[in-house]
């Protein structure tokens, strides 16, 4: 069905992000690739003064090393990805960048500010210009 599945996973919610993983897995060509995406977003300058100048190799390395956990534990061939900036644009640009055919994402339980799909996955579904996929939280 799809060739290149960009699955984006939040640190935060990796049981849900092994429930993508094997959703795209179900939906990969054979021969297709998937991405495991995550993004760490940038600091403001002003908290960034404050912090160890090493933070963010720090922070992308767990990320790397909690992201290849979680694709081995799902048994789901991936490749694992690392970006930092904000969450919808690093994915967008992913996506365009491995000319991919589907983004994959899961939805946070959302406030009034974003009732029907989460703030990232919202932006996501407007501006990217492949299929997105957006699996909802089952509240």
């Amino acid at each position: 069905m799809y060739r290149k599945i960009i699955v984006a996973i939040a640190l935060g919610g990796l049981d849900r992000g092994q429930d993508i993983l094997r959703k795209a897995a179900s939906l990969l060509d054979a021969g297709g690739e998937i991405v495991a995406l995550n993004v760490i977003e940038d600091v403001p300058t002003y908290v960034a003064i404050e912090l160890p100048a090493n933070m963010l190799e720090d922070a992308m390395k767990d990320s790397r090393d909690r992201l290849q956990a979680l694709v081995a534990a799902t048994e789901v061939v991936a490749t694992v990805e690392i970006r930092n900036g904000p969450p919808a644009k690093a994915i967008i640009a992913a996506a365009e960048s491995h000319h991919a055919d589907l983004i994959i994402l899961a939805s946070h339980v959302p406030d009034f500010s974003n009732y029907f799909i989460g703030a990232t996955a919202d932006r996501v579904v407007r501006h990217a210009k492949c299929s997105v996929l957006v699996e909802r939280h089952k509240i």
